[in-house]
């Protein structure tokens, strides 16, 4: 004989034995089904007459009994419905925040420094495939060097496979193209902290926009020309005074021209002049995270700079089209680790460590901008009150 008092108790009664199933006043559906097929598996077909497990979860278990929120947790066995009663829901953010960032796009402010002819158009328009460099959209007849540093900058909106950037390349003609280059670096730090102070400006308004525009400078590439013996002392004073606002990547442009044996060569020379005179590039080594981001940017410290070869022009190689630069010994191969680093400062700039030069420069260079510029407010209006320095350096501390 078998009882059942609905919400309250499932009993059945075989022979001398007495076997019940309390089961909370608040049962689900689903664990009343599962308890039923237990009662059924234990009595036998004397009490269930033609029972099957499967015709159980097919007849007995209606549709209607499932809501669609718990039927989602559930995972189909061969026996029928089972339930994952310690699923949350947590991983769920991780979709969330996917929707969020492919609604609003993405942002991504690179510099180009160098020498006029090291090839900087030329290697944003490789990087990008497409036409993102000044030159290429801006194009004059016959281009003059300038006088004096210009600052331009111009944008492009970028979209693959469903994602969209917002990309800005910021150029810098006329630097190093001088007789006389003494503190040809300032117009470019300026340029980088008039764009820290447009940001906070929008920052510590009292009705600020939900979205503030980022034209910060994420980061800036340094083409170094491929002399084959150090770095110049333009280099130096340059990269020393700019990696302490701004992620630096140096590059050696134009690497076609040195043997692997010189290439090799200048590039240890280089990583010694960095060291010796405290330049930290990116990815720096105070920044690591943990032990696996120690290790991945230990290996990409190794191979800085890189030596690169930029080509927006396509050719026919064994039966494949590619980027490459062709020569009447043989075609260079863009993206051929064998031939040049192209890939590698791609894969750094764009497939690996895009979000986190953007996180250094938000929460590194722009707080450390933000800390001086507040620092200083309060200085001059500590002044302007007749407070006494010593007094608010107390009371900052």
């Amino acid at each position: 004989m078998f009882v059942f008092c609905p919400g309250t108790q499932i009993c059945f009664l075989e022979s001398s034995c007495f076997n019940m199933i309390v089961l909370s006043s608040k049962v689900s559906d689903v664990m009343f089904m599962e308890a039923v097929q237990v009662l059924a598996l234990t009595a036998g077909p004397e009490v269930f007459p033609g029972y099957s497990s499967s015709a159980m979860s097919e007849a007995v278990v209606p549709d209607a009994l499932v809501s669609p929120a718990v039927g989602s947790m559930y995972g189909e066995k061969a026996g029928g419905p089972t339930v994952d009663f310690s699923y949350v829901g947590i991983d769920a953010i991780l979709e969330q925040m996917r929707r969020k960032a492919m609604k609003q796009g993405f942002e991504l402010n690179i510099m180009v420094v160098g020498q006029s002819g090291l090839g900087k158009s030329t290697l944003m328009n490789t990087l990008f495939k497409s036409k993102v460099s000044r030159k290429s959209v801006l194009a004059t007849a016959q281009e003059k060097i300038p006088k004096t540093i210009e600052i331009k900058s111009i944008s492009h909106d970028i979209e693959e496979k469903g994602v969209r950037m917002k990309l800005t390349v910021i150029d810098t003609p006329g630097f190093g193209d001088q007789i006389n280059n003494e503190n040809c670096w300032q117009p470019i730090m300026k340029f980088i902290n008039d764009q820290y102070e447009a940001y906070l400006q929008e920052e510590i308004n009292i009705n600020r926009k939900k979205r503030i525009p980022d034209s910060r400078v994420h980061c800036c590439i340094y083409f170094i020309p491929p002399t084959g013996h150090c770095l110049r002392p333009l280099d130096v004073e340059f990269m020393r005074r700019l990696s302490k606002v701004v992620n630096i990547v140096p590059v050696i442009a134009k690497a076609d021209t040195l043997t692997l044996e010189e290439r090799d060569f200048f590039k240890k020379k280089i990583r010694e002049e960095l060291r010796a005179n405290g330049i930290d590039v990116y990815p720096q080594k105070e920044f690591d995270e943990d032990a696996e981001d120690r290790m991945i940017n230990e290996k990409i410290r190794e191979m800085i700079p890189f030596a690169v070869v930029g080509s927006d022009q396509e050719y026919q190689v064994n039966g494949r089209r590619l980027l490459g630069r062709k020569t009447k010994w043989g075609t260079i191969e863009v993206e051929n680790i064998a031939h040049c680093e192209f890939a590698y400062l791609r894969d750094l700039l764009i497939r690996t460590h895009m979000q986190n030069i953007k996180d250094i420069t938000s929460s590194i260079h722009y707080e450390m901008y933000r800390v001086r510029r507040l620092n200083e407010n309060n200085t001059a209006v500590a002044h302007a009150n007749g407070i006494p320095e010593h007094h608010l350096a107390a009371h900052e501390m």
